[in-house]
């Protein structure tokens, strides 16, 4: 139960507002969004006593313009640390802590193929590559390989290179982001040397894909199967494809606003609003069984 207390919107909407237009990938969008925060202001719709009901509130008129998942305003149970970031970076430091570094489980199934849990986040690079490293180099003598993305809600662009830098045989373009304002652009390629062995880019691979798989997860299955190089098996995932940032507009708020645009170099787009649509659909509970069995029937063959 959230302890009721009371509060005042206006400040909040006023800063979230001006993060909108200083940040947000889409201008003219964030220009719509933020009149928007201020006539519901005015009109009350935020004039509640329950921060987590405000948060729910604001949220949903933030996606009520163009969809984008990524855009929020977050409740956070514990006071929110006042740095950029920092609410986000804590509760990413329990889960990294937890689930063995983002790898909590390698499976070794029949016939050869192993399921590799890349699971809850991509965590940061710096936190992450020692025990994703070890996982993949575990994985690599495989015959065939399943990543099961299902449970992972998104995380770090470079860890998807990293990631993606063991399942293929050379430096490849994976992503061109284009940050706020359309100033810079940056690509991301795979990694000519990783550390421990690769699976490689010639046996049969496939990704687990849910309802809840979103952003960077999106993009390491999206990266591979455009490239050709994976089979995503399961559900169509959450649609988010722009990264974001978190700004501390309340002790137990935070105000998420995307500040930049992927583009994929096969497709020239992104997944944003229509997820990753996976090449053999099913249920997600039932993925891993249909992608064990593709592997075997391609390994037999």
């Amino acid at each position: 139960m959230t302890t009721p207390v009371k509060l005042r919107p206006a400040p909040v909407i006023d800063e979230t507002a001006r993060l909108l237009i200083e940040h947000y990938v889409f201008p003219e969008t964030a220009e719509q969004l933020a009149d928007l925060l201020q006539r519901r202001l005015t009109e009350g719709a935020y004039d509640v006593d329950d921060i987590e009901e405000l948060a729910r509130r604001v949220t949903a008129d933030l996606q009520s313009v163009n969809g984008d998942p990524h855009l929020s305003l977050k409740y956070h149970a514990d006071r929110v640390p006042p740095q950029q970031g920092a609410a986000a970076l804590s509760s990413m430091r329990r889960d990294f802590e937890t689930s063995l570094g983002g790898a909590p489980r390698v499976q070794l199934l029949d016939g050869g193929v192993v399921v590799l849990e890349l699971a809850p986040m991509l965590f940061p690079l710096e936190w992450a590559a020692e025990p994703l490293s070890a996982a993949l180099t575990l994985a690599s003598r495989a015959q065939a390989l399943i990543v099961d993305l299902r449970a992972n809600r998104g995380g770090d662009p470079d860890t998807v290179a990293f990631v993606c830098s063991y399942l293929l045989d050379q430096r490849t373009h994976l992503n061109t982001m284009h940050w706020h304002g359309g100033r810079r652009t940056e690509q991301s390629w795979s990694l000519p040397h990783v550390p421990g062995a690769r699976f490689g880019g010639s046996k049969p691979l496939y990704v687990l894909s849910s309802g809840q798989t979103f952003s960077a997860a999106e993009e390491l299955a999206y990266d591979l199967q455009q490239l050709g190089r994976a089979v995503v098996v399961g559900e169509r995932t959450r649609g988010g494809a722009h990264p974001r940032e978190g700004w501390t507009v309340h002790p137990h708020l935070e105000a998420t606003v995307p500040v930049g645009r992927a583009i994929n170099p096969v497709s020239g787009m992104n997944w944003e609003g229509t997820g990753v649509q996976p090449d053999i659909p099913c249920a997600a509970a039932d993925s891993l069984d249909h992608a064990h069995a593709l592997a075997l029937t391609r390994l037999a063959g």
